[in-house]
């Protein structure tokens, strides 16, 4: 407690390291069926309460070691100010989880000149276990992935299908019958990479302009359509188009009674960042069905004119708007500010007309204090 996120990764991956030289045979447990389907992976499994005490020892000792003589800590070259806000809204229970690394290197001992971090958002239907397991294991996945440094890209798509297969399998032998959806973001340097299942999205904010990054998988895009009917599923439409009569999305981690009609595979893409980038906002549905990308910006730049440039309450701005146009699900927003939030609001104040959210904000239902109306007080 009270450690800064610096320092509180690189002492977990000094402390993971010590349990890694140490012989996990001991932990395995006993008299447990281990094989994957058809033989084809085995999967060891541990017994997470011994492993849970070695590990919290071996941070004791890590801990007392850096008090005597503290190693030279990596610093971030770029600090990424994030706003995040999560409700359960109407719902009996709250199904989301997220993510914020902004230490990705540190936690996971990447030592090249590249600033990495990583954000992801999960939205869980039927129970929160996939989510609670998508939050806890993906990017573990996309740090330990063989292609990190080399093919980040391929590194966060291919942790998605990896994440599904090892929650298939914790499924199988604990009858769960939970999914999620789930969308992520990757900055590597000067490039974001991103990669999604489901409806959860991403969306950027450049220059005062909503960028869509994204298709969401829904099963009533026809590509989805023609993959589930080939697979010998059906669409059909019941309040919202489903799969099999069921899941309103058409791809997820878990699911294990849809599979393969909802698939695990997700799909990804890569982008350069020029500076002139303001923000990036990962959601789950319960905002985005609220909310349109073009009022987004309106959103943020009223926040930001209200707060005089503070941007650390965004989020819950965006929270709030998406329950009182109408929604009812679980709500969950994280927005990485890629500049300073001052400098975004002065951009505004200095050339209003550059920015904006298009002719399509003509039919926002939220009435916002205007650029040129603040510039004028």
């Amino acid at each position: 407690r009270g450690v800064s996120p610096l320092l509180a990764a690189s002492l977990i991956h000094a402390a993971v390291d010590e349990v890694l030289q140490t012989d996990l045979t001991e932990f395995k447990q006993q008299g447990v069926e281990t094989e994957g389907e058809g033989d084809e992976e085995r999967f060891t499994l541990l017994d997470g309460e011994s492993l849970q005490r070695c590990f919290f020892n071996k941070l004791r000792d890590v801990c007392c070691e850096w008090q005597q003589q503290l190693p030279p800590l990596r610093p971030l070259k770029r600090f990424l100010l994030v706003s995040i806000h999560a409700i359960r809204n109407t719902r009996r229970k709250m199904e989301d989880r997220h993510v914020l690394l902004p230490e990705f290197n540190q936690l996971f001992g990447l030592s090249d000149d590249i600033d990495r971090a990583y954000f992801a958002v999960f939205d869980g239907h039927g129970g929160v276990d996939a989510a609670n397991y998508s939050a806890t294991h993906l990017h573990v996945n996309v740090g330990l992935h063989e292609e990190i440094v080399k093919n980040p890209a391929e590194a966060l798509k291919c942790s998605f299908q990896k994440t599904d297969e090892m929650f298939l399998f914790k499924a199988k032998r604990e009858k769960l019958r939970s999914g999620t959806t789930g969308v992520s973001a990757l900055i590597v340097g000067n490039k974001l990479h991103i990669a999604w299942l489901g409806d959860s999205q991403v969306m950027l904010v450049q220059q005062g302009k909503a960028v869509t990054l994204m298709e969401p998988h829904k099963p009533e895009r026809e590509d989805e359509r023609a993959r589930i009917e080939t697979l010998g599923g059906c669409v059909t439409y019941m309040d919202c188009w489903r799969v099999n009569g069921t899941l309103a999305v058409s791809r997820a981690i878990g699911d294990i009674c849809q599979k393969p009609y909802i698939s695990g595979d997700a799909d990804g893409d890569s982008f350069e960042l020029t500076g002139s980038e303001d923000y990036l906002l990962l959601a789950c549905d319960g905002f985005f069905d609220a909310i349109k990308p073009y009022e987004v910006v309106d959103l943020v730049l009223d926040h930001l004119m209200q707060t005089k440039g503070v941007g650390l309450k965004a989020a819950e701005r965006l929270v709030a708007a998406a329950k009182e146009n109408g929604s009812s699900d679980n709500i969950t927003v994280l927005v990485v500010f890629l500049r300073d939030p001052q400098d975004i609001l002065a951009d505004c104040l200095r050339d209003p007309k550059s920015l904006g959210a298009g002719d399509d904000a003509r039919s926002s239902p939220f009435n916002f204090l205007s650029c040129e109306a603040a510039a004028t007080q």
